[in-house]
């Protein structure tokens, strides 16, 4: 299982309807509307690394209203 914060940028007045929508793509276990440089923050899981990049590429950045995205895997240590 893969695991992954995205952290989302997007335009002025729109954090809280891109955290709505992003909650119903599957794979997405949160999406919090945050202050902050980033406006959404989202926890994400996959069954592979190609998976997670479907998610962020394919549903999370489609999601109207997003200007930027940042994914940064967990890593266990």
């Amino acid at each position: 299982m893969v695991n992954a914060y995205i952290l989302v940028q997007t335009n002025v007045g729109k954090a809280a309807d891109v955290a709505v929508a992003i909650r119903e793509i599957e794979g997405v276990t949160l999406a919090e509307d945050v202050t902050g440089p980033y406006d959404v923050i989202v926890r994400a899981e996959a069954g592979s690394v190609d998976e997670l990049g479907q998610i962020v590429v394919a549903k999370v950045q489609a999601v109207e209203g997003i200007t930027r995205t940042v994914t940064c895997p967990v890593v266990n240590i």
